[in-house]
């Protein structure tokens, strides 16, 4: 049994090798124009510049959307709830709730509700209001796959690092919180393989995983839950020792950095571009 955590897809496109505070900004941008958008054009804009940037990243767009299984079940969700209701006659044909719900439900607002039985009805304006919430979950999701799959945790953990440098001011221990952010980022691989070790190994030993009633089968996850803790445990002891050995957290030791972390013009350019961009759709669609 092995599971598949990694998420990170090397390679030397022009988003691969953007800063990584570039595009986690930008992906906070194009999530918040995502949310101020309220009409189908604009919302098809973002999903252009999501398949843009896509297609620039060179990832196989089915590498964004086959990880959205459980996506798709909320999405499903999303448009059953807006698209039927048991009281028809108390909808609208293109009545919205207020806020940030009232988006455009497109040719289809003008269509009256139609019920099917008793009360119990479909609303083609509900629907369409629905299926633009679903689109909305989807490109929220695959954006961040993006940053995801063209940014190392390595990257991702010094981006965090800078973003917190401020609080420094105030004493907080900035250069712990990354590193700490860093271990857990490092962690989840860690723990997936250690997960598919004991399952494998309690397996060949007669653990019944899928046979028998279901408190048998809970049962048998003991074996796999109770190892895989103190097998983390032992790694968690063991980084501690190697962290202490190499004086980290030593005092009055001041943290340098490989890398050289300053913005480049071309990041600079990269992320005035895509906030410009973002804040047009966002007022004008």
């Amino acid at each position: 049994m092995r599971i598949n955590v990694s998420s990170y897809i090397s390679g030397s496109s022009p988003v691969h090798v953007c800063d990584a505070r570039v595009k986690i900004v930008l992906l906070a941008a194009y999530s918040i124009t995502l949310f101020f958008v309220r009409t189908w054009t604009g919302l098809a804009a973002c999903a252009l510049l999501f398949f843009v940037v896509a297609a620039v990243s060179r990832i196989p767009l089915r590498r964004y959307f086959a990880l959205l299984v459980p996506v798709y079940v909320i999405v499903g969700f999303t448009i059953l709830f807006n698209g039927f209701a048991f009281d028809v006659s108390q909808a609208t044909a293109s009545g919205a709730p207020a806020g940030l719900g009232n988006v455009s439900a497109g040719v289809l607002s003008d269509l009256p509700p139609i019920a099917l039985v008793g009360s119990f009805g479909f609303v083609p304006a509900g629907f369409a209001r629905g299926c633009f919430f679903a689109l909305r979950i989807v490109l929220l999701v695959v954006a961040s796959l993006v940053v995801t799959y063209t940014t190392t945790s390595t990257e991702l953990t010094a981006a965090l690092g800078d973003f917190l440098r401020p609080l420094r001011r105030l004493r907080l221990p900035v250069d712990d919180i990354a590193t700490v952010f860093s271990l857990a980022l490092r962690f989840i691989p860690v723990t997936a393989e250690e997960f598919g070790r004991v399952h494998d190994a309690q397996q060949a030993r007669g653990a019944a995983f899928d046979d028998g009633p279901l408190w048998e089968r809970l049962r048998a996850w003991q074996t796999v839950l109770i190892p895989l803790f103190v097998g983390l445990f032992r790694r968690a002891d063991a980084l501690a020792t190697a962290m202490d050995a190499r004086c980290y957290g030593a005092p009055e030791v001041a943290r340098t950095s490989l890398a050289d972390r300053r913005f480049a013009p071309r990041s600079v350019a990269v992320l005035a571009g895509g906030l410009a961009v973002c804040a047009a759709l966002a007022a004008l669609l």
